[in-house]
């Protein structure tokens, strides 16, 4: 269980902070790029949620807000050990394999698709959500080969999940709002 006492330790104020097994890196350290890219697609999820009417999918992303933080653990454990372990969060195959599954229960009631879509409509803040993702992939992939193969294929896949999210959820307020090519020419 985690528990704050303190909310400022200090100990950043050099420039540097802490990872799982005690040590520094600089704040600017790809590891952190990383960490915080996946702390900023969390927090544009939870925006999302606030807007959303529907509760299904409300669950589904608190599921992955849950498990962007043990992805945010898993890249603060240095290291090439990948395997979870008590003191040691992991993104681990079942997780991947629970967002496809979703991705195609998804996707089974959007159609085809015609164009590119637009990220806009009454799911631009999950389309908003779905690029800070995949900022965090490539900061994550950037870490590679010293990252977890599994929180990067969780990532990639999670800008798929919000992608088809964002197409059910525009589905239900209209459609999708489709680029048209040369439009403005």
């Amino acid at each position: 269980m985690v528990r704050l006492n303190r909310i400022y330790t200090r100990a950043g104020d050099e420039g540097t902070t802490g990872l799982s097994d005690g040590s520094r890196v600089a704040k600017t350290d790809a590891r952190m790029q990383a960490i915080g890219d996946v702390d900023e697609a969390n927090s544009a999820i939870g925006v999302a949620i606030a807007g959303l009417g529907d509760a299904a999918l409300a669950e589904q992303l608190t599921r992955v807000q849950n498990d962007l933080f043990d992805l945010g653990a898993d890249l603060a454990t240095p290291g090439d050990d990948y395997e979870p372990g008590e003191m040691t969060l992991r993104i681990v195959p079942a997780q991947v394999a629970r967002l496809e599954a979703e991705i195609d229960a998804l996707n089974e009631h959007v159609p085809p698709l015609t164009s590119f879509v637009l990220p806009g409509g009454a799911a631009a803040s999950l389309h908003l959500a779905r690029a800070i993702v995949r900022r965090a992939e490539r900061a994550a992939v950037a870490l590679a080969p010293h990252a977890n193969p599994q929180a990067l294929i969780y990532l990639n896949r999670l800008s798929d999940f919000l992608f088809v999210a964002c197409r059910s959820v525009n589905l239900n307020a209209g459609g999708d709002v489709l680029w048209v090519a040369g439009a403005n020419r």
